[in-house]
């Protein structure tokens, strides 16, 4: 399988997974993942939709990062096609809440009792 050295142009189902992990953006755009999923409880605690979604919010935060960096370079720059992504953005990221999630932390003796089974 081919990896990315980037994400690409236009979004695709598992583009993060597809990503080289040995580059920088691949460091970062799973950092990203790890963090947002965490702030919804932990990945593992997001039903099918909401890690699509959070996949979608990622590609297009990146997308809209690639824009901004052009338009800062004097390059072409499509205002409506921003605005129409930060509003998708914005749709994906109230589907999804803006609030944290606490996630389930055993009590240390509980914690400990576990790691010590084989």
């Amino acid at each position: 399988m081919t990896r990315l050295s980037a994400p690409p142009d236009r979004f695709s189902q598992g583009w993060l997974q597809s990503l080289d992990g040995r580059t920088s953006i691949a460091q970062v755009m799973r950092e990203r993942w790890q963090q947002f999923t965490d702030d919804l409880g932990g990945s593992d605690a997001l039903s099918y939709a909401q890690r699509s979604l959070v996949e979608r919010a990622l590609w297009l935060e990146y997308w809209m990062q690639a824009q901004e960096q052009q338009l800062a370079e004097g390059k072409d720059f499509d205002v409506g096609k921003w605005t129409q992504a930060a509003n998708s953005l914005q749709g994906i990221l109230a589907k999804l809440g803006l609030d944290r999630v606490a996630h389930d932390v055993p009590d240390l003796a509980s914690y400990l009792a576990k790691r010590a089974t084989p």
